[in-house]
Protein backbone atom coordinates (compact mmCIF):
# COMPACT_ATOMS: atom_id res chain seq x y z
CA UNK A 1 0.00 0.00 0.00
CA UNK A 2 3.08 2.38 0.70
CA UNK A 3 4.15 2.10 -2.69
CA UNK A 4 1.12 3.26 -4.19
CA UNK A 5 1.22 6.05 -1.79
CA UNK A 6 4.86 6.64 -3.23
CA UNK A 7 4.00 6.65 -6.81
CA UNK A 8 1.42 8.95 -6.33
CA UNK A 9 3.75 11.59 -4.21
CA UNK A 10 5.42 14.32 -6.39
CA UNK A 11 8.00 16.52 -5.74
CA UNK A 12 8.61 19.80 -6.46
CA UNK A 13 12.03 21.49 -7.00
CA UNK A 14 12.54 22.41 -3.30
CA UNK A 15 11.36 19.42 -2.04
CA UNK A 16 13.79 16.94 -4.50
CA UNK A 17 16.93 19.24 -3.39
CA UNK A 18 15.87 19.06 0.11
CA UNK A 19 15.33 15.26 0.14
CA UNK A 20 18.91 15.00 -1.85
CA UNK A 21 20.40 17.16 0.15
CA UNK A 22 19.71 15.32 3.61
CA UNK A 23 20.67 12.62 2.11
CA UNK A 24 23.73 13.90 1.25
CA UNK A 25 24.31 14.95 5.25
CA UNK A 26 23.14 11.74 6.23
CA UNK A 27 25.88 10.03 4.00
CA UNK A 28 28.87 12.60 5.22
CA UNK A 29 28.20 11.94 8.56
CA UNK A 30 28.55 8.19 7.88
CA UNK A 31 31.86 9.23 6.25
CA UNK A 32 33.08 11.31 9.28
CA UNK A 33 32.06 8.44 11.73
CA UNK A 34 34.24 5.91 9.76
CA UNK A 35 36.99 8.08 9.43
CA UNK A 36 37.25 9.34 13.00
CA UNK A 37 37.52 5.53 13.95
CA UNK A 38 39.92 4.55 11.62
CA UNK A 39 42.15 7.92 13.38
CA UNK A 40 40.93 7.01 16.73
CA UNK A 41 42.99 3.29 15.48
CA UNK A 42 46.00 5.23 14.93
CA UNK A 43 46.65 6.60 18.86
CA UNK A 44 46.76 2.32 19.80
CA UNK A 45 44.53 3.48 22.69
CA UNK A 46 41.98 1.38 21.15
CA UNK A 47 41.75 -2.20 20.01
CA UNK A 48 42.57 -1.27 16.19
CA UNK A 49 40.35 -4.68 15.78
CA UNK A 50 37.22 -3.54 17.44
CA UNK A 51 37.52 -0.11 15.76
CA UNK A 52 37.91 -1.99 12.12
CA UNK A 53 34.67 -3.97 13.36
CA UNK A 54 32.86 -1.10 14.21
CA UNK A 55 33.78 0.49 10.92
CA UNK A 56 32.30 -2.00 8.83
CA UNK A 57 29.39 -2.05 11.16
CA UNK A 58 29.19 1.80 10.44
CA UNK A 59 29.40 1.04 6.54
CA UNK A 60 26.87 -1.84 6.78
CA UNK A 61 24.21 0.64 8.27
CA UNK A 62 25.06 2.84 6.27
CA UNK A 63 24.35 1.22 3.34
CA UNK A 64 20.88 -0.52 4.57
CA UNK A 65 19.98 3.20 5.12
CA UNK A 66 20.34 4.14 1.68
CA UNK A 67 18.89 0.67 0.01
CA UNK A 68 15.68 2.03 2.26
CA UNK A 69 15.76 5.37 1.50
CA UNK A 70 16.62 4.86 -2.75
CA UNK A 71 14.50 2.42 -2.62
CA UNK A 72 11.65 4.85 -1.80
CA UNK A 73 13.12 7.67 -3.73
CA UNK A 74 13.35 5.36 -6.93
CA UNK A 75 9.64 5.18 -7.32
CA UNK A 76 8.85 9.03 -6.89
CA UNK A 77 11.25 9.21 -9.37
CA UNK A 78 10.42 6.70 -12.00
CA UNK A 79 6.82 8.56 -11.97
CA UNK A 80 7.79 11.85 -12.68
CA UNK A 81 10.24 10.92 -14.75
CA UNK A 82 7.04 9.67 -16.83
CA UNK A 83 5.28 12.67 -16.10
CA UNK A 84 8.35 14.94 -17.61
CA UNK A 85 8.62 12.41 -20.55
CA UNK A 86 4.98 12.98 -21.73
CA UNK A 87 5.94 16.77 -22.16
CA UNK A 88 8.79 16.34 -23.88
CA UNK A 89 7.00 13.62 -26.16
CA UNK A 90 3.74 16.47 -26.44
CA UNK A 91 6.83 18.86 -27.50
CA UNK A 92 8.15 16.81 -30.08
CA UNK A 93 5.46 15.94 -31.88
CA UNK A 94 4.28 19.62 -31.82
CA UNK A 95 7.61 20.67 -33.20
CA UNK A 96 7.85 18.14 -35.81
CA UNK A 97 4.31 19.34 -36.80
CA UNK A 98 5.79 22.56 -37.62
CA UNK A 99 8.28 20.96 -39.69
CA UNK A 100 7.91 21.53 -43.60
CA UNK A 101 7.62 17.56 -44.87
CA UNK A 102 10.22 16.55 -47.01
CA UNK A 103 9.51 16.55 -50.80
CA UNK A 104 9.21 12.66 -52.45
CA UNK A 105 11.57 12.71 -55.60
CA UNK A 106 9.57 10.73 -58.62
Amino acid sequence: MWRRQLAALKFNSRERVDVYRQIFLLNRSFHFIVQLLEELGQTRIFDSCTLKEMRGLAQELQTEINTVLLNSLESVEMNDWAQFGKVRIALEKRLKGSEPKPKHRP
